[in-house]
């Protein structure tokens, strides 16, 4: 009895959609919460097409399915930042670790702005 309460007040995912204009899948909850992740960021929707992401369905209360690609995930997994197998994963970070000439500009660039904000408080 205890178990059904709890579920019946737990934020159940109710709809999920692609948002084009922000390129992320948006997982909106019963409770009027809303969960969001760049669509690109997840293993196997990197080259999708528009119309391929926007078929995204919710799977059992649980997971997204995408049909034409062949692609499933939890959305527990997602909300815990597991966006595609270890190898997959581990790519994404080296990339975000490179180092380019444009990012050495940019990083200058901004430097030049004065820097990352301080952090009030």
């Amino acid at each position: 009895m205890k178990g059904e309460a709890e579920r019946a007040r737990a934020p159940i995912p109710a709809s999920v959609r692609f948002d084009e204009a922000s390129g992320r899948i948006v997982v909106d909850f019963t409770n009027g919460a809303a969960f969001m992740v760049p669509a690109r960021s997840i293993q196997g929707l990197e080259n999708a097409t528009v119309a391929q992401l926007a078929e995204v369905e919710l799977l059992g209360g649980t997971g997204l399915h995408w049909e034409s690609l062949d692609v499933d995930f939890t959305i527990s997994g997602l909300m815990n930042g597991i966006f595609g197998a270890a190898k997959f994963m581990d790519a994404q970070r080296r990339g975000g670790q490179s180092r380019s000439t444009a990012k050495v500009e940019a990083s200058r660039a901004n430097g030049a702005k004065g820097g990352r904000p301080r952090k009030n408080g």
